[in-house]
C-alpha cells in the first residue's frame, strides 16, 4: 500500500480516535476522585443540559464536527480512500482490521444511547406531577447556618418576604442533580429573579466543602442569585436532616443516592411543598402561595 492510500487511511483513523475521545470527554461517567478541572472543561467545551448531557451546542459540535472532517476528507481525497478499503478488504489483516473497526463504532453508538437513556430516563416521572397533586404542607423551614459561594453565612431571614426555592444536590452527580439545579433556575427566571430566592445545598459535604463552592457555581452556571451552601461535615448532615432529605452514601464510590426534591417555601419561611422539580411545576406552586 502507498502513501496515497495509507495517507487517506491514516487521517480517517485519525479523526476517528480524536471523535472517540471527544464523546468520551462529553459523556463518560467522571469518577468521584475526578479533578474538578475536568469537570470544567466538560463544561466549557459541551454545556450542561438539565440532565446532566451535553446542552444544544454541545450536541452539534459533537455531531457536525466529524461529519464535516470526514466530509472534507472524502472530498478532498475520495479515490485514495476507495483504493485504500479496497485493499484492506482484500488482505485478511485488513478485514479484521475494518470488522474491529465497525464493531467498535457499534458499540460506541450504543454506549452513548445507554446513556442518554439512563440520564433521560430518570426524569421522565417527573412531568407526570401537578400542581394539584401535591399536599399543601405548614411546616417551618429549620435554620441554615451554612456557606455560600462567596463565604457569607446564609440564614432564612436573609430570604423573608418572597419566595423561596430550595433544592439538593452535589458536584459529582451527573444525572439528577443537574436537573434540580437547572430548574430551581429556570423557575426563578421566569418568576422574575428578584422576586424570588433560591439556594442549592449540598448534599456531599465531605467532597462539596466550602473552598470548592465557587468551582460548583460556575460548574452548575448559576445565576449571580442563586446561592449554594455547604459547611462543616456535621453541620451540613444536621441541616439535611432536620429538613427531612432522603439520602444514601455508597461506601464503595462515595456518591450519594438521592431522590430529586426541590422545597417551595413561601415568604414567611413555612414549607409549603415538596416536589421532584421541573420548571412548570416549581412556577404553579409559588403562584399557589
Amino acid at each position: 500500500m502507498t502513501r496515497r492510500e495509507w495517507g487517506p487511511l491514516g487521517a480517517l483513523a485519525l479523526i476517528i480516535a480524536v471523535t472517540v475521545a471527544w464523546w468520551a470527554l462529553a459523556l463518560w461517567p467522571l469518577p468521584t476522585e475526578a479533578p474538578e478541572w475536568l469537570y470544567r472543561t466538560r463544561n466549557v467545551c459541551f454545556g450542561v443540559a438539565g440532565n446532566g448531557l451535553p446542552d444544544a451546542s454541545g450536541w452539534m459540535l459533537l455531531i457536525a464536527e466529524p461529519i464535516t472532517m470526514v466530509a472534507i476528507l472524502a472530498f478532498l481525497f475520495g479515490e485514495g480512500l476507495r483504493r485504500g478499503f479496497r485493499l484492506l478488504a482484500r488482505a485478511r489483516v485488513g478485514q479484521t482490521v475494518l470488522v474491529g473497526a465497525i464493531l467498535g463504532v457499534a458499540v460506541g453508538l450504543g454506549a452513548v444511547a445507554a446513556r442518554v437513556h439512563a440520564a433521560t430516563s430518570s426524569t421522565e416521572e417527573w412531568f407526570a406531577v401537578t400542581a394539584d397533586m401535591l399536599a399543601r404542607l405548614d411546616d417551618p423551614a429549620p435554620s441554615l447556618g451554612l456557606l455560600d459561594q462567596v463565604g457569607n453565612r446564609v440564614t432564612l431571614e436573609q430570604f423573608r418576604g418572597r419566595p423561596l426555592l430550595v433544592g439538593f444536590a452535589f458536584a459529582h452527580c451527573t444525572t439528577v442533580c443537574p436537573r434540580v439545579v437547572q430548574d430551581v433556575q429556570r423557575a426563578r427566571r421566569r418568576l422574575g429573579d428578584g422576586g424570588i430566592g433560591a439556594l442549592i445545598v449540598t448534599l456531599d459535604p465531605v467532597r462539596d466543602t466550602p473552598s470548592r463552592l465557587p468551582g460548583m457555581a460556575q460548574q452548575w452556571n448559576l445565576d449571580p442569585g442563586t446561592l449554594v451552601a455547604s459547611g462543616p461535615i456535621n453541620d451540613v448532615e444536621r441541616v439535611l436532616d432536620e429538613w427531612g432529605v432522603p439520602r444514601e452514601r455508597d461506601p464503595l464510590t462515595g456518591d450519594v443516592v438521592h431522590p430529586a426534591l426541590v422545597l417551595v417555601i413561601d415568604a414567611e419561611g413555612v414549607i409549603r411543598y415538596r416536589t421532584p422539580g421541573g420548571p412548570d411545576l416549581l412556577v404553579d406552586l409559588v403562584a399557589k402561595l
